[in-house]
């Protein structure tokens, strides 16, 4: 390219830059041009809603107004004249629930419980309580099907009209045939609502050919902290007419169970609330319930599902009994119908401690303490006082255990080489003196069945229910001493101090009941027995607090009977007196052939054998 071309191309540049330069706009010309715009857009929107006016109240034709009701009566038949209605809401109330009720469908729409909240945690894992409300969820269902033509129609898409009084209120609603579907709720004391439900003319849907069909389903809401106690306690109870025993759908999973017998009750359970549907005198025909999980992301805690068989009662009304409210045992056992077994205090020997030992000894120190924290001290106190004779016989004969550990540590030395026998040597002279190793283990085996019991009763119990005690707010559920900023399994994000106190107390414990025995024979056992309490601080970690509260308090109340027993109690030179009196009496008396005599034949053959194996292999090698 040459310069001629070149001036030529900057040339025309110069001029487009000018011309764009001196042909823009102004300020006040973009600024009308702007103002321009938005009235155009304004007439558009103007013209939208106008539109969307006409097509609102256009007049419906003749035809389609015809093609409507046709539609509707196809699916609701003799009842179309009850689908359309406006909703409105109906409260019944006392001093500790508020329960309120729609006209669509009849039905309850949720239950305030007011002695009771819930509970939240906001960004910086500080709880906050709110109302607790049961039944509220709108994915809810309380619905009976009736039979309508080819198909069935659901109570839950009619209107009912009304009519209230102080403490009832009766829901009608009626077909154009004249069959007639009554509801009626009366609100007693305290959680209990009557029930009663009437179908005048109305078919049956039921296999059985005598009910109608009742769909319940229930959204459970996330009501507790610990959000694994919650779910684990959580499911479907129910009871047959002609059997004493309760029985219930899977907690842990998904679970489904169909019962064509007579059925005397449902319970929607909660780990403190529950919802009931109890008969009265006639039972439900036939019942089908299931559990279903959901996901750790969703809101809801499960789905509980139940379908039950209402009988029609030859048109007169069927009676029931509700209850929405805590797991009270006593307001639950007031019903006489076992409906206090759906508290999850356990089965067999367990639960009946709970129920009838545990729980009536806190409510009894209730009565004249308030801290749920310090009846759990006091309990504890009750206990090792009861329990103080075989703690002092395991003390005992841990004292004279220890008096014989100069002769057991000679042993040590003289049998090193030979472990086998110095057990054998050692089990003679517990023979002699009369000392038995296995004396300071009843103890820990009464107390076995009340550890267990604990273990179901403070999760369980509603009694602990967001009850505070030192650093715990919720002796219910964990306590929380600081968080962590990551989440590990089994776990949790947080720290109990009240676990971390009891296994560091455990420990010590152990230690100093450990230090007089001989673990030579098996030194592996002298480090396994420190093992228990950091293992199970990944457990208890995310456990009731009011457990752990009492396991630290128990270890603090044995550790404290321990030393003052030992250095107050006993006194160790009479202890060596008697046990040398104690041998002198046992060389007159003839053998008996006891348990420790058992034991030291079984060790002595079990010697025998090892020394013939070792012979044999001696043998062995020099024939090779």
């Amino acid at each position: 390219m040459d310069r001629n071309q070149l001036t030529g191309i900057l040339l025309i540049l110069l001029i487009l830059i000018g011309w764009s330069w001196f042909t823009q706009p102004t300020q006040e010309q973009i600024e009308a041009q702007k103002r321009l715009s938005d009235s155009i857009e304004l007439v558009k929107q103007q013209e939208l809603q106008q539109s969307i006016q006409v097509k609102e109240t256009r007049v419906v034709s003749p035809l389609e107004d015809s093609l409507a009701k046709v539609r509707k009566l196809q699916s609701f038949g003799s009842f179309a004249q009850s689908v359309e209605g406006e909703e409105q809401l109906y409260t019944l109330e006392n001093e500790v629930i508020k329960i309120s009720f729609t006209n669509k469908g009849g039905t309850i729409k949720e239950a305030l419980i007011k002695e009771h909240k819930k509970v939240l945690s906001d960004s910086l894992n500080n709880e906050v309580k709110i109302d607790l409300r049961l039944l509220e969820d709108e994915k809810n269902k309380f619905e009976y099907y009736i039979p309508q033509g080819s198909g069935q129609i659901k109570t839950s898409d009619l209107f009912f009209s009304a009519s209230q009084t102080s403490n009832a209120i009766e829901f009608v609603t009626q077909s154009a045939e004249g069959a007639t579907i009554k509801q009626k709720y009366s609100l007693g004391a305290n959680y209990d609502l009557d029930y009663e439900v009437q179908f005048s003319g109305v078919s049956p849907s039921g296999a059985d050919g005598e009910s109608v069909k009742l769909k319940w389903v229930n959204h459970l809401d996330r009501l507790e902290k610990n959000v694994m106690f919650e779910k684990t306690y959580s499911t479907v109870y129910f009871k047959e007419k002609d059997d004493d025993d309760t029985d219930y759908c899977s907690c842990r999973g998904d679970d489904e169970i169909e019962k064509d017998k007579r059925i005397e009750w449902v319970s929607h359970v909660n780990q403190f609330f529950n919802t009931s549907l109890m008969s009265e005198g006639q039972a439900f025909t036939y019942a089908n319930m299931e559990t279903q999980m959901l996901d750790e992301e969703s809101d809801d805690l499960k789905v509980l599902k139940t379908e039950l068989g209402v009988p029609l009662n030859g048109g007169a009304p069927f009676k029931m009994k509700m209850y929405i409210g805590p797991n009270e045992f006593n307001s639950l056992r007031a019903y006489d119908n076992g409906l206090e077994e759906i508290i999850p205090f356990g089965r067999s020997i367990f639960g009946s401690i709970n129920r009838w030992v545990i729980r009536p000894a806190f409510n009894f120190i209730s009565n004249y303490i308030g801290s749920k924290g310090v009846v759990i001290i006091v309990l504890i106190f009750i206990l090792k006082m009861l329990l103080y004779p075989l703690m002092y016989k395991m003390l005992f004969s841990q004292a004279r255990m220890q008096a014989l550990k100069p002769q057991i540590e000679k042993l040590t030395e003289k049998y090193k080489d030979e472990p086998q026998q110095k057990q054998v040597e050692t089990m003679k002279i517990y023979r002699e003196y009369g000392v038995s190793p296995f004396g300071g283990c009843m103890p820990m085996i009464i107390q076995m069945p009340i550890w267990y019991a604990l273990f179901r009763f403070f999760p369980a119990s509603i009694t602990f229910r967001q009850e505070p005690f030192l650093w715990a707010t919720d002796l219910s559920s964990y306590d929380v001493f600081t968080n962590i900023p990551f989440d590990i399994p089994m776990f949790g994000s947080h720290i109990s101090l009240f676990t971390i106190l009891w296994a560091i107390t455990t420990i010590l414990y152990t230690y100093y009941n450990t230090k007089h025995m001989d673990m030579s024979a098996n030194p592996a056992m002298k480090y396994v027995q420190y093992f228990m309490p950091i293992t199970f601080l990944v457990f208890f970690n995310q456990y009731a607090s009011g457990l752990t509260c009492y396991m630290f308090f128990s270890n603090l109340f044995n550790i404290m009977q321990t030393l003052i027993t030992k250095r107050f109690v006993f006194d160790n030179d009479k202890i060596k007196a008697e046990l040398e009196k104690q041998k002198t009496e046992n060389l007159k008396k003839p053998k008996k052939q006891g348990f420790q005599s058992r034991l030291e034949e079984a060790m002595k053959k079990q010697q025998e054998i090892q020394k013939k194996r070792e012979q044999q292999k001696k043998a062995n090698r020099r024939k090779k």
